[in-house]
């Protein structure tokens, strides 16, 4: 039923913009940068590697299934939301003990993935892929509850936008970068795939990393929320294991199906196209050159904007609104794909499909993390998150790993509009959210979730400087 109440007056354009130029913001875009430097390497950068060294397109996609690691992360939440690591935590709090940790995990797998030469067999590379993938879903898990604990509901939507800037920064030095710097490593006069200059790429990607453990060592550890102490081992799996889901339900009640239908494929246009994109430009003919400098030039530009127009409009139009822009703005940039295979290694039409790519991807996902994290109550942040980013991916990866095999089968075009035929039920499921759950960025639900979360915890983790 429509609320009587009187909505909270919208921000100043000055004031929303100030939001992103606070610690907690540009903590939150070091840290993007840091949990979308790995996503990419094992599996849009891999596919392209893969694909360079011989290996088929049904294999490949296959191989993307490396992905269903984030899609079952929620299993451990619970762990990395109540396990101390012994020494560790004890010197830099819950959250940031967990995020160091991973990403010591990623940098060691990327050392492997650049040791190991896929020509020689793929067991070595699967391994440390799926190694620097398990890394990566348990640092996405302490960097969710630590955005979440770090600002109140109100500034979520800024903290999604720069951390989504920073992870598709992330995404685009894994890309691109990792593509430019393959290629001035190459030996002159070579051709075909060069294991030398794709080991040198992922060594300085394993290098990138020092972003994020930098970030970590130089933050402040959000408020810790106290959890009464469990009186038994039976009393401490319900609290890790059991609480945080039922919390969930018994919040949203018949809505929850809905809510968890529409995180289950609201990025499944995107993801299942995703694996097959490298391939793609690499038979049309594109060079890594190519590719690398569309991507780092336009695809930076693009997705900047995309971001931050996504979680300034989600402020101010409330998160459902653009939630509806975004599934319609991912099916559409699938469309231009379809259009690109039949243009051939036409520079021009790359710029203009990666650009419209980027943007979309932008505003489509600042305004869902802000949608997730609004869901989330902050006594069981780092589980809850977990499930849904984790139904997010879990559906997506599964359908992507036949994307080679139906490529090799029927071809490029009709795979790119099979996946922006994907994107049909998403607007369907966003509607019905709409009309009969609450508008996470509404005032009303703001003070509501402020309510719930005084009620349900002794103290309320606040902004950290």
């Amino acid at each position: 039923m429509p609320s009587t109440e009187n909505p909270a007056p919208r921000p100043t354009w000055a004031q929303t913009l100030r939001v992103y130029l606070e610690p907690a913001s540009l903590r939150m875009f070091a840290l993007g940068f840091s949990a979308g430097l790995p996503l990419v390497l094992v599996l849009g950068t891999l596919s392209f590697r893969l694909r360079e060294a011989g290996i088929d397109r049904t294999t490949i996609g296959y191989l993307s299934w490396v992905g269903l690691a984030y899609g079952f992360k929620w299993c451990w939440a619970p762990l990395v939301d109540r396990l101390p690591i012994p020494g560790l935590t004890r010197a830099l709090g819950r959250r940031r003990s967990w995020l160091l940790a991973s990403q010591l995990g990623i940098a060691g797998g990327l050392v492997g993935m650049a040791l190991a030469d896929p020509r020689a067999g793929l067991e070595v590379v699967v391994w440390c892929a799926l190694a620097v993938a398990f890394a990566s879903a348990t640092q996405d898990i302490a960097l969710d509850a630590f955005r979440i604990e770090s600002a109140d509901v109100q500034r979520q939507g800024a903290l999604a936008a720069t951390y989504q800037t920073g992870y598709r920064l992330a995404m685009i030095w894994a890309g691109a970068g990792v593509l430019w710097i393959a290629a001035r490593s190459e030996l002159l006069g070579a051709t075909g795939y060069q294991q030398v200059a794709w080991r040198t790429a992922y060594l300085v990607m394993a290098a990138s990393m020092a972003v994020g453990v930098l970030t970590v060592l130089f933050s402040r550890e959000p408020a810790r929320l106290e959890l009464p102490p469990a009186r038994n081992p039976s009393e401490w799996l319900r609290g890790a294991l059991i609480d945080p889901f039922a919390d969930f339900l018994r919040r949203h009640g018949r809505q929850a199906l809905l809510i968890l239908a529409l995180i289950g494929v609201y990025r499944i246009s995107d993801v299942v196209m995703g694996i097959m994109a490298n391939p793609f430009y690499v038979d049309m003919g594109f060079t890594k050159d190519q590719v690398a400098a569309v991507s780092k030039v336009f695809g930076v530009i693009m997705t900047l904007l995309g971001a931050f127009v996504g979680g300034a409009l989600a402020m101010r139009l409330g998160v459902m609104r653009v939630l509806m822009l975004g599934a319609v703005l991912s099916a559409a940039s699938n469309l231009l794909f379809a259009w690109l295979a039949s243009q051939g290694a036409n520079l021009t039409a790359l710029v203009f499909v990666i650009s419209a790519d980027n943007l979309s991807a932008g505003v489509a996902s600042a305004a869902f993390i802000a949608y997730l994290s609004s869901l989330t109550n902050v006594r069981y942040s780092a589980t809850q998150y977990a499930l849904f980013s984790s139904m997010m991916l879990l559906a997506p990866k599964w359908v992507a790993g036949y994307s080679g095999a139906f490529v090799d089968a029927y071809g490029y075009v009709p795979f790119f509009l099979g996946t922006a035929a994907l994107g049909a039920p998403v607007l369907l499921l966003v509607w019905l959210a709409t009309r009969w759950t609450p508008l996470p960025a509404s005032a009303k639900v703001s003070a509501k979730v402020s309510a719930e979360v005084s009620a349900d915890s002794p103290a309320r983790p606040g902004s950290q400087a």
